[in-house]
């Protein structure tokens, strides 16, 4: 415990450069490094998944190409039904003389060389028949067992589909050619369609050596495996000579058909891609070490490393350098800045450098003199929508309005009409609530528009026939509740229209109508309230004073228009003087006040 207190009392008393050097260290030395290995590994991902990606592609193009290849050669047993000659031969069953059996054997196998040896089919190493104990042949090179033909006349014994060529793989094969060449047996019985006889079997030897030529499409790498395998994990091909014939063991395990997957083996981490082929169903498989994919990434990392040690070595004498410079004029402003820390604003700082240090002096002095400006203004920012509260509050409750509507009460009582009291004084509590509960300076336009409303049904319970009012929403009730307005906008601008209308005309009618449109001044939509009436109507020149008085900074005295220019002000400091209250007014037909607000969506 004491020299954990030792030790931080030391780091707390350190020297500004020493904590400038520090610091540099863990913000970009750090950083850096953690940064780079971020990128490394990101980067790593990145080639993987892109050859994840592009690999299984390039190995269902090769795949169409080997299908494509063994579908030409599962044709060539069909070659021999174009020869008459080789059909009638393969037709006999005995004879008399040896030599015509010699003949025989001399015309097919001239046949079987010159159809499918010394043809175009480059990959046919040898073609045999066996047929009524006999065998004819054709081949480029010639087995190295001794007893090869009893060996294929075993093979004319396995069960297969008639009329369609199958293959004999070579783990099946127990002949080898002198060459050593990978190869399989396309086999397939001969099958006499016009006497509908079996006349015999057909073997095809077919070098494997073709799908060389396709393997050259992938990358070359010694530690790269392509291989070729049956359905049933058989490899018929290999790019290791040595493994064609054997089984994978891993098929069984693998996660998908098609695509490509990360396998942990023994020797470390592989890429493993895979691809089965639609028409033969073997699967071309693609493995190569992860490490062998970051190879020249590695050597890009080994050099970066030793590239950022030898920048870290140099930026971190020159932050040193930097932070001895700074830290005498600091020193000096950090005791100009003792009467800030304060809370004294009355400064002035005065720092005669032209550096950096100079700037943030200058900055500092900026700052000051925002923070004092600002603080007065919002002093009299919230002073002057404290006083428009209360001058709104007070429309709302005057004793001209109370008594009115209590004496409207009254009459009802006195006339027996219940109905009518009990809806008076529900509409007039809730009004009450609304002024005198809520404290927010913003309440739901459905909250602001019920306000105004309740205050028109109780002037018509007062005026009754006298006063008409209609309420159109264009928007519905549910956007009502989502959208907020500054409270208190409406009920004045009505009670305006009410108190100079029904002085000159018999009968009133009123319309309230909200609806959201699009602004050309701010290009925001936005809400847009219309209060019109039929009233005596404002005359060109009165009407140009009250839109002057209205563009004036200024609180109206209460007075004729106080209902207006209160409401003017409160939105103009509220949301900018871009919202407000429009007139529109002709002399003797009527008046409608636009009061435009934005789409607001928070009450704060």
């Amino acid at each position: 415990m004491i020299f954990k207190r030792r030790t931080s009392f030391q780091f707390r008393h350190f020297r500004l450069s020493s904590k400038l050097i520090i610091t540099y260290l863990l913000l970009t030395v750090v950083p850096l490094s953690l940064l780079g290995y971020i990128s490394y590994a990101q980067y790593a991902r990145s080639v993987e998944a892109q050859i994840g990606e592009y690999m299984p592609k390039i190995l269902h193009q090769a795949n169409e190409d080997i299908d494509k290849q063994i579908d030409e050669l599962m044709r060539l047993p069909d070659l021999l039904f174009n020869s008459e000659q080789a059909l009638s031969i393969l037709r006999k069953e005995t004879y008399a003389k040896r030599s015509e059996f010699n003949k025989d054997q001399y015309d097919m196998n001239s046949y079987l060389s010159r159809t499918y040896i010394r043809g175009n089919n480059a990959n046919v190493i040898g073609v045999f028949i066996l047929s009524n104990q006999r065998m004819f042949y054709s081949s480029k090179q010639q087995f190295k067992q001794a007893d090869w033909q009893n060996t294929l006349s075993g093979y004319s014994e396995k069960p297969y589909s008639i009329g369609k060529a199958q293959f004999i793989l070579p783990s099946e094969v127990d002949l080898q050619f002198d060459a050593e060449v990978p190869y399989l047996f396309i086999q397939k019985q001969i099958y006499d369609v016009d006497n509908r006889k079996v006349l015999g079997d057909m073997l095809i030897a077919v070098d494997l050596s073709f799908i060389d030529k396709i393997f050259h499409n992938f990358e070359s790498s010694n530690r790269a495996n392509l291989w070729l395998m049956s359905d049933a994990g058989e490899i018929i091909y290999h790019s290791d000579r040595s493994l064609i014939g054997t089984m994978d063991t891993e098929k069984d395990n693998y996660p998908l058909r098609s695509g490509s997957f990360r396998a942990n083996h023994a020797g470390g981490a592989k890429l493993m891609s895979i691809n089965t082929a639609s028409i033969s169903g073997w699967t071309l498989v693609h493995s190569i070490p992860l490490s062998e994919l970051m190879q020249r990434t590695n050597l890009v990392r080994n050099v970066t490393i030793l590239l950022f040690i030898a920048i870290s070595v140099i930026t971190s004498l020159i932050a040193v350098w930097i932070s001895w410079s700074m830290t005498r004029p600091l020193k000096r402003l950090s005791g100009l800045m003792k009467t800030v820390e304060m809370g004294n604003f009355q400064v002035d700082l005065k720092v005669p450098h032209r550096d950096e240090i100079g700037m943030l002096a200058r900055s500092f002095n900026s700052m000051v003199s925002t923070i004092r400006d600002l603080i007065q203004k919002n002093y009299q920012v919230e002073l002057r929508q404290k006083e428009a509260e209360l001058y709104a509050l007070q429309s709302q409750i005057n004793p001209h309005f109370l008594y009115n509507t209590l004496e409207t009460i009254g009459m009802a009582v006195e006339e027996g009409e219940t109905e009518a009291v009990v809806d008076m004084v529900t509409l007039l509590g809730r009004m009450f609530r609304f002024s005198v509960s809520n404290q927010s300076k913003w309440v739901t336009i459905a909250q602001e528009v019920q306000h105004a409303e309740d205050y028109l049904t109780i002037q018509k319970f007062r005026f009754e026939d006298r006063l008409a009012f209609r309420i159109d929403k264009k928007m519905t009730d549910s956007h009502f509740l989502q959208l907020f307005t500054p409270k208190f906008i409406l009920q004045p601008v009505v009670e305006n229209a009410i108190k100079h209308g029904l002085d000159v005309r018999r009968k009133m009618e009123v319309c309230l109508s909200v609806s959201e449109e699009f602004d050309a001044r701010t290009g925001e939509p936005c809400i847009v309230f219309r209060v019109s009436d039929n009233g005596p109507g404002i005359s060109s020149e009165k009407l140009f004073q009250l839109e002057e008085a209205l563009k004036k900074d200024s609180f109206a005295p209460k007075s004729a228009n106080f209902g207006l220019s209160n409401v003017n002000a409160r939105i103009g400091m509220m949301l900018g003087n871009d919202y407000g209250i429009q007139l529109h007014s002709i002399e003797g037909i009527g008046t409608e006040v636009l009061i435009r607000i934005p789409l607001n969506e928070r009450s704060d």
